[in-house]
């Protein structure tokens, strides 16, 4: 019996230490880890860069709150704005605080022009997090159900499909702002084609929307560049980014531009713990830590994954497709296979499937060829 509430059916592990991309259990044994903390720990356990900036963080300073200015996230923010090309960044504590920030600033925009509802354009099969509104948008209806009433002011498009969300918007006139995450994570790492993000682009320029991407899972350097949108050239109106940022310690942040940027004023949002010093001291430790080629490394690191994935698992009759952007993979099964995540613990794995049938990597960045290598010889020998 735990006093935990049971939210998660937890696989019969506990690990209790980690060194790069390796985690180790109460009894020793070693692990490969293909998840990362679900793309959080990019930069791998027990980062040294991290790990020292945490403890020099801990040892002078942890938190005094957002009514007084926080030097650590000063610098976090002007890096940020300079990754981006954005103008300005609110910082929360996880992705789903992020988005939710982005979410007000779709609504305040739409207030400015008098709109009654403001509305979202979201995608099918996306994920954009728990709380009340993030759960309204997500496509998701198995993460909805028994929440109900969910929020109005979001209208649904299939994922990837711009004349859908052409429609939509020429049919709706309260439609303010298109939601979408460049690559669906949850949604079992479909890759929508390459002229997706610019067409949305010039969509919400014709009709004066806000472009509104979620890289909390496809942010900082996993698709082997800062944000997915940098593989094109598309500049979104709002970024939000989490997970991988704070490499473990919780921090999220929503970006914005132009219009976008103007919508927050005091008295509109805060957040009691958002970008303290220690999450900043951490963020800007990985943040030193992707500038020094492991953005590059993830996206060479990806195709070779894919490449043996591809040669090792030609002709198998139970792979339906095998795709990636950078270090985001997956091997999609022509049946569920939710009971190959136990099978992969047993042969000393940490992998996850999504969508009942995608096997899904988000392994780190900082992993050797040797440890890539030996990741995907270990996914072929369960499938």
């Amino acid at each position: 019996m735990t006093a935990i509430m049971e939210t998660y059916k937890r696989l019969p592990v506990a690990f209790v230490r980690g060194k790069g991309a390796n985690l180790f259990d109460e009894d020793g044994n070693e692990y490969l880890d293909g998840l990362s903390g679900i793309a959080v720990a990019g930069l791998g356990h027990a980062h040294p860069g991290v790990s020292q900036a945490i403890k020099d963080q801990a040892g002078q300073l942890l938190h005094t709150s957002n009514l007084y200015k926080i030097p650590q996230q000063e610098r976090l923010a002007s890096r940020l704005v300079e990754l981006s090309g954005m103008d300005s960044v609110f910082f929360g504590n996880s992705g789903a605080e992020a988005n939710e920030a982005a979410i007000k600033i779709a609504r305040l925009y739409g207030s400015s022009k008098n709109i009654k509802t403001p509305t979202i354009v979201v995608m099918d099969g996306s994920f954009h997090g728990r709380t009340m509104a993030t759960l309204t948008a997500t496509g998701n209806r198995k993460v909805q159900a028994g929440f109900e009433p969910l929020l109005g002011g979001f209208v649904r498009a299939p994922f990837g499909d711009v004349e859908a969300v052409r429609r939509i918007v020429a049919n709706n006139p309260e439609v303010v702002a298109v939601l979408t995450e460049p690559v669906l994570g949850e949604g079992g790492i479909q890759i929508p084609a390459p002229n997706y993000l610019p067409q949305l682009r010039a969509l919400c320029d014709e009709h004066q929307l806000l472009l509104m991407l979620d890289e909390v899972q496809t942010g900082n350097g996993r698709t082997g560049t800062y944000f997915a949108y940098q593989h094109t050239n598309c500049v979104p109106d709002v970024v939000t980014t989490a997970k991988g940022l704070g490499n473990g310690v919780p921090i999220g942040a929503c970006l914005a531009r132009g219009k976008a940027a103007k919508m927050l004023v005091p008295g509109t949002h805060g957040s009691t713990f958002g970008g303290n010093p220690l999450a900043c001291a951490a963020a800007n430790a990985v943040i030193d830590a992707l500038e020094d080629g492991l953005m590059l490394r993830a996206n060479e690191l990806g195709e070779r994954m894919l490449k043996r994935f591809r040669d090792a698992l030609k002709g198998n009759n139970r792979v339906a497709n095998i795709r990636g952007a950078g270090l985001m993979l997956a091997v999609q099964l022509t049946e569920p296979c939710p009971e190959l995540v136990g099978t992969a613990l047993d042969a000393r794995l940490l992998l996850n499937v999504t969508a009942d049938c995608v096997i899904r990597l988000l392994p780190p960045l900082i992993m050797s060829d040797a440890q890539a290598d030996d990741m995907v010889d270990r996914v072929v020998g369960l499938i």
